[in-house]
């Protein structure tokens, strides 16, 4: 990532697999919802769709602070420091394991009371919170999939996780369809598939992991939390992982309003999203790509292929995005075709598609300029202006506003992406004055780079 070569070439190879890592995890719940839209019934699809954002809400820290071990990671392999890089293993996968059984039990206890205090509609209640609980199970393994993917990350290794996330997706697949149809299980049979298919992608990952030749090995026998690992993990990945659940929060604040408008909405919501999750994969894999390429150059001293990084990342997400979001909308009877035929469920779908998936690609602004100061040691100031250009504005809006229409309530996605992305592109712009403006100082470089 700081030797020679085409630097665009390397991004979009680093993408790419990241890109479609990022479809294929979102596709253990695109599946859930599909197969229970398709042979279960709106209502099943609705309490699928329900945990969307509470399920965010509740893995969005952990999410966060993966980035800051993949950036202490990063730095110390373009340091060269051995030492350092196998304590920032160990200390992340042991962040993993604790993250993800304090999931587990948060998943199955707060389940219920949060659906209620969301006003989740009556019918679909009972079955959205059984769907949480047993989803909940698979957190642990979440946890140690997104920290070993991060670790990967840092040595420029995408394919091989992704690898694993495609086995775990046959096997959700086949377990959905056999629970569902087979089984007639229903919203508990997509849940069981998605815990299994969780399961089998984290082992994967660990193997890799533990069989790894490079300095990256981790050695389950000699796992310790290492203070100072920990001190510089946390310094760049609580503020990202706060920001997450900020931001999950205030989407979860607009689910509530959303369930104000019945079941339909809630379903027709939920199939959108999907496809909104999908182009954000696109936008985060160039984030991780300026993350890990941007931590590496800075550790090895070379200021100025910061600063290009930056821009290919940027427009590289922006357009890719951009391009994502007027195919889907040009064919939105197809892509919404997939998960339900229910007309008021289509109608909700689709009005949020063109109100908030339309103009998604603004997001890129904000998303690749926090990625590109937190790379360089500044996670703290794009977190409080995302707080506040997103999360509190949706807040704000949800509770001033007398909702009279479904496309007015969702309007606050991009008045905020544009907020945002305005103050966050200027701060990054600050930010590189004072870090990168000064003479490149490369340090003797590993090969592997």
């Amino acid at each position: 990532m700081t030797g020679g070569g085409s630097l665009t070439r390397k991004i979009i190879m680093f993408a790419l697999p990241l890109i479609a890592s990022g479809i294929v995890q979102q596709s253990f719940n695109a599946i859930d919802v599909a197969v229970v839209g398709k042979f279960v019934g709106p209502h099943a699809l609705a309490a699928v769709g329900a945990n969307g954002p509470i399920i965010a809400l509740l893995v969005n820290l952990f999410i966060g602070i993966s980035v800051g071990a993949n950036v202490v990671i990063a730095t110390c392999i373009g340091q060269r420091n051995r030492r350092d890089i196998g304590r920032a293993v160990s200390t992340s996968a042991l962040v993993a394991l604790i993250g993800g059984l304090a999931l587990l039990v948060l998943g199955v206890t707060v389940t219920r009371p949060i659906l209620e205090s969301l006003d989740t509609p009556a019918d679909i209640l009972d079955a959205a919170a059984k769907y949480l609980r047993i989803y909940a199970l698979g957190f642990p393994a979440m946890m140690v999939y997104n920290f070993g993917n991060a670790i990967l990350r840092s040595i420029g290794d995408t394919k091989r996780p992704f690898y694993w996330l495609c086995i775990g997706g046959v096997v959700n697949v086949i377990l959905n369809l056999f629970l569902v149809l087979v089984c007639d299980m229903g919203v508990h049979g997509v849940a069981i598939a998605t815990v299994c298919a969780n399961f089998v992608s984290a082992g994967g990952i660990v193997w890799i992991l533990t069989h790894e030749k490079s300095d990256i090995r981790l050695d389950l026998r000699a796992m310790k939390m290492w203070r100072a690992q920990l001190r510089k993990i946390m310094q760049i990945g609580l503020p990202a992982g706060l920001q997450g659940m900020v931001f999950a929060l205030s989407n979860v604040f607009i689910q509530g309003a959303i369930n104000k408008f019945g079941a339909a909405a809630v379903a027709g919501s939920a199939a959108a999203i999907t496809y909104e999750i999908y182009c954000y994969f696109v936008v985060s894999a160039f984030v991780q790509a300026a993350v890990a390429f941007m931590s590496q150059n800075y550790g090895a001293g070379l200021y100025s292929r910061c600063r290009t990084i930056y821009l290919r990342c940027l427009f590289l997400g922006m357009g890719s995005c951009a391009v994502l979001n007027v195919l889907i909308v040009c064919f939105h009877v197809q892509c919404l075709s997939v998960f339900t035929a229910d007309p008021e469920t289509l109608r909700y779908a689709m009005e949020r598609l063109t109100t908030v998936l339309a103009f998604q690609w603004i997001a890129t602004t904000y998303e690749v300029s926090a990625g590109a100061m937190r790379s360089v040691g500044y996670s703290l100031t794009p977190t409080v202006i995302i707080i506040f250009g997103t999360c509190v504005l949706r807040i704000v809006w949800v509770h001033i506003q007398s909702f009279t229409s479904f496309p007015r309530l969702l309007l606050i996605y991009p008045i905020s992406w544009t907020i945002t992305g305005i103050c966050v592109t200027a701060a990054w712009i600050y930010v590189a004055h004072k870090t990168l403006n000064r003479p490149d100082s490369p340090h003797s470089l590993p090969s592997a780079a």
